[in-house]
């Protein structure tokens, strides 16, 4: 029986992601924890590569978490004017 491919390339960008040097953060809070969410979105505000993060997020339609400074809420709106785009 043959298994199913699993990805296990890292980005580059992963490597100097911001988070990284914040464990103590949850990236994936409940929703409705608005002090959380911002935690996790200040350490996005500082990160030199949030735009890569948000493309990936978006790219692989990640529905949970704190990805690119950006909530699940705000990516699908994100997602959606892209699509209008193209």
């Amino acid at each position: 029986m043959d298994m199913p491919a699993i990805d296990l390339v890292v980005t580059p960008w992963r490597e100097a992601a911001a988070c990284l040097s914040a464990p103590e953060v949850n990236f994936f809070p409940d929703r409705d924890d608005a002090v959380a969410v911002a935690r996790a979105k200040a350490v996005c505000a500082g990160c030199p590569v949030a735009a890569e993060c948000l493309s990936w997020a978006i790219e692989t339609n990640q529905t949970e978490g704190i990805w690119g400074g950006h909530t699940a809420k705000e990516r699908r709106a994100i997602r959606r004017r892209w699509m209008e785009e193209v």
